[in-house]
C-alpha cells in the first residue's frame, strides 16, 4: 500500500523494508532490519515485548541499531538494552513544489556509485558517524559535488517506498559550508524525483535548526515525526 502523501508516514522503515527494500531485509515475522554493512535502521510490525524479542534474535551479540518509528517510546524486552532517542521530524515535500532540472552555475554534480562508496563513507562520517556504510549506495542513488578533486558534499536517497524516496546523506565538508551545495544537490535530487513521478520526504532531527530551516525554505512542510531509538543486544542472565 502506498502511504498517504500529506500525512505522517507511522512506521517508515517496516514499510521500506516490506516494500521496495524488501530484497535488502533481514527477516522474522514481526521484526526486519537492514544489513549491518547497509545501515544501522530496523524496524518491528508492532510495538511489543515479542516483536522486539524477535529483532534481538536479528542482531550480533553487542551490536546496536536504530528502530525508526512514530509514537511512544517502545516497551521493555529482555536482553535489547535501549541506549538513546532521537526525535527527527518528517517532512514531506508538496506534489505543488515540484522541482524540475534547471541550469545552474554552479558546480557540476556527479553520480556516485559503488565504486566512491569509501569516499562517501569518510564524508559522512564527519558530520553523522556509522550511519552510512560501505554499502548504503545500494538503497538508492547519491550524487556529490568534487572540489580539487575531493568528494566535498553529497546528497542521495535512503528509505524507499511505493512512489515515495527519502532525500538523506546531505552533508558538506566544514571547510566547503556556506557555498549553496547543500541546497544545490537536494534540488538536484528533488528533479531526479519530479522526472520519475516520486513523492519526496526526509528525517531532520528536531533539534538541527539550521538543517531544519534550509529544507523548510526549499518547500518541505513537516508532517509528523519519526522517534529512532538506539538499542543494543545485551546478554540474557542465567535465571535461579
Amino acid at each position: 500500500m502506498t502511504p498517504s502523501l500529506d500525512k505522517e508516514i507511522e512506521n517508515v522503515a517496516w514499510d521500506a523494508l516490506t516494500t521496495e527494500h524488501a530484497s535488502l531485509a533481514i527477516s522474522s515475522a514481526l521484526a526486519r532490519r537492514y544489513p549491518a554493512d547497509v545501515v544501522p535502521i530496523a524496524a518491528v510490525r508492532i510495538a511489543s515485548s515479542e516483536a522486539l524479542a524477535e529483532l534481538r534474535g536479528l542482531l550480533a551479540p553487542g551490536e546496536n541499531l536504530w528502530i525508526a518509528r512514530a509514537g511512544d517510546e517502545l516497551p521493555k524486552c529482555l536482553g535489547l538494552d535501549v541506549l538513546s532517542h532521537i526525535i527527527a521530524w518528517q517532512m514531506i515535500y508538496p506534489a505543488s513544489g515540484r522541482e524540475t532540472a534547471s541550469e545552474s552555475n554552479g558546480p557540476a554534480i556527479d553520480a556516485l556509485t559503488s565504486t566512491n562508496a569509501a569516499e562517501m563513507v569518510a564524508l559522512t562520517d564527519v558530520a553523522f558517524p556509522g550511519f552510512f556504510r560501505r554499502r548504503t549506495y545500494l538503497m538508492g542513488r547519491y550524487y556529490g559535488i568534487r572540489a580539487g578533486g575531493e568528494l566535498v558534499s553529497m546528497a542521495g536517497e535512503r528509505l524507499t517506498l511505493p512512489g515515495m524516496r527519502e532525500v538523506s546523506a546531505v552533508c558538506t565538508h566544514p571547510e566547503h559550508r556556506g557555498k549553496g551545495y547543500a541546497a544545490q544537490l537536494i534540488r538536484h535530487v528533488l528533479a531526479s524525483h519530479s522526472a520519475a513521478g516520486l513523492q519526496s520526504f526526509l528525517h531532520v532531527s528536531d533539534f538541527n535548526h539550521s538543517a531544519i530551516a534550509l529544507y523548510e525554505r526549499l518547500g518541505f512542510v513537516k508532517t509528523g515525526a519519526t522517534r529512532f531509538t538506539r538499542v543494543r543486544r545485551s546478554e540474557i542472565a542465567e535465571t535461579e
